[in-house]
């Protein structure tokens, strides 16, 4: 029996012009792409906030596009903090 693939977390906090930008949708849609799960919500301080747990390279792969984002958005600075995976979710969902 094979062990179960490695698994790692990431909790950003995006800073710059990440609101009202579609960025949460994109972010959604990339962590999907990407076999991701976890959320993303907007903060009372204008910044963006998500959790996210896959594979290795994938969870990589969102940290760069974290650092872009959307079009529309303008990033200036974004805290990677890496956690535990919490192994509690089943999709990638915006939180409200």
């Amino acid at each position: 029996m094979s062990e179960p693939a490695a698994r790692v977390a990431h909790r950003a906090r995006v800073h710059g012009r990440v609101q009202g930008v579609f960025f949460r949708a994109s972010a959604r849609e990339q962590a999907q792409r990407l076999g991701l799960v976890g959320w993303v919500r907007n903060l009372p301080d204008g910044t963006v906030e998500a959790y996210y747990e896959g594979a290795p390279a994938a969870v990589r792969e969102m940290d760069r596009w974290l650092r872009q984002g959307p079009p529309l958005a303008r990033v200036t600075a974004v805290d990677i903090e890496e956690r535990e995976p919490e192994g509690m979710y089943d999709s990638f969902r915006i939180r409200h």
